[in-house]
């Protein structure tokens, strides 16, 4: 299996095919005398800007404190909760439900703090 062309980037969506972003990380768990094993996929901001460089991730996770997105840090989803991923779709199906979880948190944040405030905007 190809996990960066199979998951990383891709679409991720709940058990009820809503949208929850795009897989932003992979960790992986490095065990003696045995291979790789995919522990966890990640989203968030953070994630993404520690691709580019650590640095980044800590300077993004420092500005969503600061403008008060809660919860900005990045959300991790064990391997176990995907049920389907990149081949046969594009999407990577978690079971989970979205709205419990806070890979939402900075869409919610914006909607709430700068969408909502927008004259003729709906919510």
């Amino acid at each position: 299996m190809d996990v960066i062309r199979d998951v990383l980037d891709h679409q991720l969506v709940d058990r009820n095919q809503k949208k929850m972003g795009r897989v932003d990380g992979i960790v992986v768990e490095l065990r003696d005398g045995q291979p790789p094993r995919l522990t966890y996929i990640e989203v968030g901001m953070p994630a993404l800007a520690r691709r580019l460089h650590p640095r980044f991730e800590h300077w993004i996770a420092a500005l969503q404190s600061k403008w008060g997105a809660r919860r900005g840090e990045t959300f991790r989803i064990p391997w176990s909760q995907v049920s389907d991923f990149g081949i046969g779709g594009v999407d990577v199906v978690v079971d989970l439900e979205a709205e419990a979880t806070p890979a939402l948190a900075w869409e919610k944040w914006l909607r709430e703090q700068i969408i909502s405030r927008i004259p003729g905007a709906s919510s």
